[in-house]
């Protein structure tokens, strides 16, 4: 292995998770986002020469979006279903039940996909800005140079993500919140 791709393994490898984590968000379906995940893979190892070092994980997340979008544009497919990965949601779900209790556990999956289905309805552009920011933790500026908007556009979009979000988790709740 050369030099460049020692370097290109040490720093875009460790971001794979949230790599295929983001594809599958965008493209709903696990096997297509390995698909758009190897093809985004095959373009950063191609211009990785261009990266100018900084964090690679937001590099290599525009390169995954754009390579999704290029997947969505070209396949124009309808709705798919995305498998269930529980590991996800895990964080946002905590609760002081002991994970070997049958009654707890089948809770935390029921809300879990009750939280995955709403984040799945999501027009596209809200979708990716709660992946990113909720799931993947990255900062508003991050967010805004994947995506390739200003701040404010990410600020709102998350606004009413998180509306949309409350209004199919909690219905009651929304409507107060009008």
């Amino acid at each position: 292995m050369d030099d460049g791709q020692g370097r290109f393994a040490a720093s875009v490898l460790p971001h794979l998770d949230a790599a295929y984590n983001l594809a599958r968000w965008l493209v709903r379906d696990a096997h297509d986002a390995q698909d758009v995940v190897q093809d985004a893979l095959v373009r950063a190892l191609r211009h990785f020469d261009g990266f100018r070092g900084g964090d690679p994980r937001p590099w290599l997340l525009a390169i995954v979006r754009n390579a999704a979008f290029a997947w969505l544009g070209s396949r124009r497919s309808g709705e798919v279903n995305f498998a269930d990965h529980e590991h996800e949601l895990d964080a946002v779900l905590a609760f002081d039940a002991p994970p070997s209790d049958p009654e707890s556990l089948a809770i935390r999956r029921a809300e879990r996909q009750e939280i995955d289905a709403a984040i799945a309805a999501l027009p596209i552009a809200f979708r990716e800005a709660v992946v990113l920011r909720e799931l993947e933790e990255l900062s508003y500026r991050d967010i805004a140079r994947i995506t390739d908007v200003p701040i404010g556009t990410v600020m709102s979009r998350l606004s009413r993500a998180r509306h949309l979000l409350a209004a199919a988790l909690r219905p009651e709740a929304a409507r107060n919140l009008a």
